[in-house]
């Protein structure tokens, strides 16, 4: 499953919901919106995205994740709008039957969203400024 939101993420929720009798390990990774950045003060960060196709690209990763390991389920939620220090930006749920395969299957999807999922976000420094940081970089 794959979600764009503007709510809070739900970290509890996500754990649950991919949980599955036959599958021995969840995992979930949780990306948050930190103070700094380098050597600079971030106050905020805002996300925006062209939905159609992030979820596409979403939904794409999702697929290879669920080719490449036995994935009981997965989910892969990204916030949109604005977001303070400390905020849930992204977040993957993964299960499977077994740890080592359920820690490289949610690697593999976050590593991938970050690459290739049109979504930026721009960062709100404490000086004032803002820069836009597109997807991969």
């Amino acid at each position: 499953m794959v979600r764009l939101t503007r709510e809070a993420i739900d970290h509890t929720r996500l754990t649950e919901d991919v949980r599955r009798d036959h599958c021995g390990a969840v995992v979930t990774f949780l990306g948050t919106v930190r103070d700094l950045t380098g050597d600079r003060t971030t106050l905020a960060l805002d996300y925006e995205a062209y939905p159609d196709m992030a979820l596409k690209k979403l939904e794409e990763i999702e697929q290879d994740t669920r080719s490449r390991w036995p994935v009981g389920d997965i989910i892969l939620e990204h916030r949109l709008g604005h977001l303070d220090v400390g905020d849930i930006s992204v977040a993957v749920a993964v299960s499977c039957p077994h740890r080592h395969q359920a820690f490289d299957a949610c690697r593999h999807a976050i590593d991938r969203l970050k690459e290739f999922v049109p979504i930026w976000k721009k960062e709100n420094w404490a000086d004032g400024t803002t820069e836009w940081v597109h997807p991969g970089t």
